[in-house]
């Protein structure tokens, strides 16, 4: 299968996809993102961009926070929506049932979206660590399907290790080596192809 074929011929979207950003996407928005998608429905589509740090440190936005944030504990850019309004993602423990945890929301598997409201410290035993993103990336009803079959986007299963992976690792890069092939050969291409 080439990565033409790949791109016409990919899973469908659901909650714990990734939504990796093709190489046509250039613009400073999505270019080179990864997006977890937490909702999809008939409705739309919502997800937080995984690897767009800030310089904010949840210790001085959301401090009670800050200990069980993953490193480095900074706020994380979720997306061009709501940039005001703060989201948490985390991942639970093994043998944790998070559909029993009445301040956890599952998204699929052990990650779920964590109500801010809640003591950290009552979820510090049941979490391996949380990340928290400002603002998220949205789609009205169809629009995701158009960017996709446009080629914006590359659907792939999302693991729970990729939410609080530390940014010294390119996300980007490392989700698209574990593709099937011939989309590993896209984590090659440059950041500034107009320079090569």
């Amino acid at each position: 299968m080439s990565g033409a074929d790949y791109l016409t011929n990919q899973p469908d979207v659901s909650a714990g996809s990734l939504l990796i950003a093709s190489t046509a996407l250039t613009g400073p928005t999505f270019a080179r993102t990864v997006i977890y998608v937490i909702e999809h429905d008939e409705q739309g589509t919502l997800g937080v961009v995984l690897n767009r740090m800030s310089d904010a440190a949840v210790f001085n936005v959301l401090p009670a926070w800050a200990e069980l944030a993953a490193q480095p504990r900074a706020v994380f850019v979720g997306g061009p929506v709501s940039t005001s309004s703060a989201l948490c993602l985390g991942v639970a423990k093994t043998g944790v049932n998070v559909a029993e945890q009445p301040k956890l929301h599952q998204v699929l598997g052990p990650v779920a979206m964590v109500d801010l409201d809640a003591d950290p410290d009552e979820l510090a035993n049941i979490l391996t660590g949380v990340r928290i993103f400002a603002g998220y990336a949205g789609w009205d009803a169809g629009q995701l399907d158009d960017e996709i079959a446009e080629g914006s986007w590359i659907i792939a299963p999302g693991l729970p290790g990729d939410l609080l992976t530390e940014p010294s690792v390119d996300v980007w890069q490392r989700v698209l080596r574990r593709q099937p092939w011939p989309l590993p050969l896209l984590s090659t291409y440059p950041l500034r192809p107009e320079e090569n």
